[in-house]
């Protein structure tokens, strides 16, 4: 009978293995119980959340924090904002992204590396808030939900990421496909798009938490409140409940500023937690391929 693989390890190997283990079970749990507390201090009584610091599981069950968010009318509204601008602005960046870096990625392409040389400089340069301003406003998309998409469309790690991938695709490929016929569009849209699955999983996740957590430019662009997206309403909510002024808000009760601001963490959060498991198994995979290369 064969031996246990554990069994013929050396002692070192083996206790190698044990602090391994213990140390990522305690930064799992350094990263998971703050995160408990946060879920569970939203749903604690307001007496509770006074008298106790740290709260894994709350001793009586209250819903006066959710109930005092949801009884702002522009709450749902605000949330089909953020859902559409998170779906749209996602597809959008994602076409343009792909696009681009499928053209960066082919070796013949005319001025490829200056383009390049633009994408890398863009990263450490930015054109400042005033000028992006500037330049939002002159193309009239002041209170236009475009205004949330189109500065933001390309992320330039995104891309690069996403060139690297291509670029590790074999040329044979498209030398073949091209062969059989197929024009570059066709190589791009029947060819490389299927086998960058795990790429375009990994970076549409990146962009949707981008669009979802729009915050800085819905300040800047977006004047109309009835056009703000949720999480901007939300920091308006903590506003209120901290005794403050704000307008558009309409509200029924009122818990402790610590319970809305655990509450509305835990709005904010949510969605993209049950987005997150249907992609990451795509996620090492696509960012580590895309940035090994190239």
């Amino acid at each position: 009978m064969k031996e246990p693989k554990w069994k013929r390890r050396s002692k070192s190997g083996v206790a190698f293995s044990i602090v391994n283990n213990t140390l990522l079970v305690l930064v799992a749990l350094a990263c998971f119980i703050p995160f408990v507390n946060v879920i569970a201090s939203s749903f604690a009584s307001t007496q509770e959340v006074i008298e106790r610091k740290f709260i894994l599981f709350p001793k009586t069950f209250s819903l006066d924090a959710y109930h005092y968010i949801l009884s702002t009318p522009t709450l749902f509204k605000s949330l089909v904002v953020s859902i559409g601008v998170t779906g749209i602005g996602t597809l959008v960046s994602m076409v343009l992204t792909a696009l681009m870096a499928y053209g960066l990625s082919r070796r013949y392409l005319f001025g490829r590396g200056f383009i390049n040389f633009l994408v890398v400089f863009s990263m450490l340069f930015s054109g400042g808030m005033i000028p992006t301003f500037l330049v939002v406003k002159s193309f009239g998309l002041i209170d236009s939900y475009w205004s949330l998409i189109l500065p933001v469309a390309i992320n330039a790690f995104n891309l690069i990421i996403m060139r690297n991938f291509f670029q590790a695709l074999p040329d044979s490929l498209e030398e073949s496909a091209k062969m059989d016929g197929c024009t570059d569009f066709g190589v791009f849209m029947r060819i490389m798009l299927p086998l960058a699955m795990p790429s375009i999983a990994t970076i549409s996740l990146f962009y949707a938490v981008t669009y979802w957590n729009t915050y800085m430019t819905a300040i800047l662009y977006i004047n109309d409140s009835s056009k703000w997206p949720i999480q901007v309403l939300l920091r308006q909510i903590v506003i209120v409940s901290s005794g403050m002024q704000a307008e558009g808000s309409s509200v029924d009760v009122v818990p402790p500023a610590q319970t809305i601001k655990m509450a509305v963490i835990v709005i904010a959060t949510v969605p993209m937690l049950i987005a997150y498991p249907f992609v990451q198994k795509y996620f090492v995979k696509g960012a580590l391929v895309g940035s090994v290369k190239g």
